[in-house]
C-alpha cells in the first residue's frame, strides 16, 4: 500500500534539500500529512529550500535562457526549465511532463486604447495542455506524486483541477478520482477529465463541500490529494511569474492583476515574487492585485470586514465556475501575499465580467469568464486611481475560451441574463453581441448581411 506521507522513499540520489514551512507558526518539518497542514497549529504549508538564495541570479537568468534552445524533456517544459527554484524530485525519471508553460505574453492593443493604458499585457494561462494555468502545478505536484509511489491521485474541482490532474495522472501511469459538485461545472471541462480516463464522482453539494469530503478521504484512504493546498501545486505555479519576468526582459511590471478563486494561483505568484526579489533576479516588487466576482467574493469581504484577519465565508454564486468557490482555502496565503506586495483587492459584477471577455475576445485571443475578471477590475482600479494610466500592467488569463462555451454562446444569443435580475441592465452589451445569422443559402442574402455588417462597423473609416 501507497506512502501516506509525502517523504520520499529510498533513492540512490541525494536527499531533497526542500522543507516545508508551516504559514502560521513558521514550524519546519522534512515531510507533511496528507492534508498537508502543520502538526503543530493546523495551518497550511508552504515549501522552502535554503539553497535557492545561495543562487547567483545573473548566471540563472543566463541558464533558463540557454535552455530554450535545448530538447531535453525537462528543458522543453517552461516549468521544469526553472527547475533551480523548485523543489526537484530525486530522480528525472519520476517527473510528468506535458511540455507545459511556456505560454505566451499577448499586447492587448484594443484594450489599451479602451482604457487608456498603453502598457498593457495579458499572460495566457489558457495556452498550458489541458487549457489552463493548473498545468504548471500540476506538473511537479503529480511528479511527487509518482516519486511516493501512489496509485491513486485526488482532487475536489470546479473543472479546471479536474481536467489537468486527469491528464497528468494519465501521463504518470496513476489512476485518478475527481469530485465536483452536481450541475456546477462547465461540461467541456468535465469532459476532459472523462476522456483523461478519471473516475468522477458528481457530489450533491458546493465545490467547498467536495473540498471537505475530499480531507477527509486521504486521511483514511492512500489516496494523493492534488488541490492548491498541496505545496507542491503552488511552487508549480509560482514559474509563471519567473516566465513572465523573462518575457519582459527581468523588468517588473508595475502591476500584476489575477482572478480569485481558492487563491491558490494569487498565493503562487506572489511567493515567486518575493522569492525572486530576496534572490536579486528582479530590483523591485510589483503590486499583487486580486479580483473577485460579486457573487464569491470572499477574500474582498475578509479583507473589508475583518481586515484579513478572519474568513468571511460566502454561498458562492456565478456564472463564472472556475471562480464559484466561498471558502478558499489559500485566503491567508493571499492575504499576506495582497500586503507583501501592496496589491489590492476588488470585486466585480456578472455584466461587467461578461462584457470584459467580449472585449479580450475581440483581441483575438479570447479566454474563459472567470479570466475576465482582471480586465472589469482593471477598469476599476483605474477609476480608483490605484493604477495609473502611464503603468505597466499585466492580467493574467488563467483559461482558455474553450473552457466555457455554453457561457460564450448563452452571452451572443443575448440568452446569458435572461430571467435574471441582470436582464434589463444587460441590454448595454448588445453592441459586443454578434449571434449567428441564419439565412436562406442564397447570394444575395450573404452579401446583403456582409454590406449590413460592413455598415454597422464602428471600426469603419472614410478613406
Amino acid at each position: 500500500m501507497p506512502s501516506s506521507t509525502t517523504s520520499e522513499k529510498g533513492s540512490a540520489s541525494s536527499p531533497a534539500t526542500f522543507r516545508f514551512r508551516c504559514i502560521g507558526c513558521a514550524s519546519i518539518a522534512g515531510s507533511a500529512a496528507q492534508d498537508f497542514r502543520c502538526a503543530q497549529c493546523g495551518n497550511l504549508l508552504e515549501i522552502t529550500d535554503s539553497s535557492w538564495n545561495s543562487q547567483n541570479p545573473a548566471a540563472l537568468k543566463s541558464l533558463w535562457r540557454e535552455r530554450r534552445s535545448l530538447n531535453e524533456a525537462l528543458d522543453l517544459s517552461g516549468v521544469w526549465r526553472f527547475r533551480e527554484l523548485l523543489p526537484v524530485p530525486a530522480s528525472e525519471e519520476h517527473v510528468v511532463t506535458l511540455r507545459e508553460g511556456n505560454t505566451p505574453l499577448y499586447e492587448l492593443p484594443q484594450s489599451s486604447r479602451n482604457t487608456g493604458v498603453p502598457r498593457l499585457y495579458a499572460k495566457h494561462q489558457g495556452m498550458n495542455p489541458t487549457g489552463s494555468f493548473k498545468d504548471a502545478g500540476m506538473t511537479v505536484a503529480a511528479t511527487f506524486a509518482r516519486q511516493a509511489g501512489y496509485r491513486w491521485v485526488a482532487c475536489a474541482s470546479t473543472g479546471n483541477t479536474s481536467a489537468s490532474m486527469a491528464a497528468y495522472a494519465a501521463r504518470g501511469g496513476m489512476r485518478s478520482l475527481v469530485l465536483v459538485p452536481e450541475g456546477k461545472i462547465s461540461w467541456s471541462k468535465l469532459s476532459q477529465a472523462l476522456d483523461y480516463g478519471a473516475l468522477t464522482c458528481q457530489l450533491r453539494t458546493d465545490f467547498d463541500g467536495c473540498l471537505r469530503l475530499l480531507q477527509e478521504l486521504v486521511r483514511r484512504a492512500p489516496v494523493y490529494q492534488l488541490n492548491s493546498i498541496n505545496p507542491f501545486r503552488l511552487e508549480g505555479q509560482k514559474t509563471l511569474a519567473l516566465e513572465l519576468l523573462e518575457q519582459l526582459e527581468w523588468e517588473p511590471p508595475d502591476h500584476i492583476i489575477v482572478p480569485g478563486g481558492n487563491l491558490g494561483n494569487s498565493s503562487a505568484i506572489g511567493k515567486a515574487l518575493l522569492e525572486m526579489l530576496e534572490i536579486g533576479l528582479i530590483s523591485r516588487l510589483p503590486k499583487l492585485s486580486v479580483i473577485q466576482a460579486e457573487g464569491a467574493n470572499a477574500l474582498v469581504r475578509t479583507l473589508r470586514e475583518t481586515g484579513g484577519k478572519n474568513l468571511v465565508s460566502v454561498q458562492a454564486e456565478t456564472r463564472a465556475t472556475a471562480i464559484r468557490i466561498g471558502n478558499p482555502a489559500s485566503w491567508e496565503k493571499a492575504v499576506k501575499v495582497l500586503q507583501a506586495t501592496g496589491g489590492a483587492c476588488e470585486q466585480v459584477s456578472e455584466i461587467e465580467m461578461a462584457q470584459a471577455k467580449a472585449e479580450i475576445g475581440a483581441e483575438g485571443i479570447g479566454c474563459e469568464p472567470a479570466s475576465a475578471v482582471t480586465l472589469a477590475g482593471l477598469k476599476k482600479l483605474l477609476q480608483q486611481g490605484f493604477v495609473k494610466p502611464q503603468e505597466t500592467v499585466v492580467l493574467v488569463l488563467t483559461g482558455n475560451l474553450l473552457k466555457d462555451p455554453d457561457f460564450t454562446m448563452d452571452f451572443h444569443r443575448g440568452e446569458l441574463f435572461k430571467d435574471t435580475a441582470h436582464e434589463r441592465e444587460s441590454a448595454k452589451l448588445n453592441s459586443f453581441r454578434h449571434p449567428p445569422a441564419v439565412l436562406d443559402a442564397t447570394l444575395e442574402a450573404v452579401i446583403k448581411t456582409l454590406e449590413q455588417a460592413e455598415k454597422s462597423d464602428p471600426t469603419q473609416t472614410n478613406g
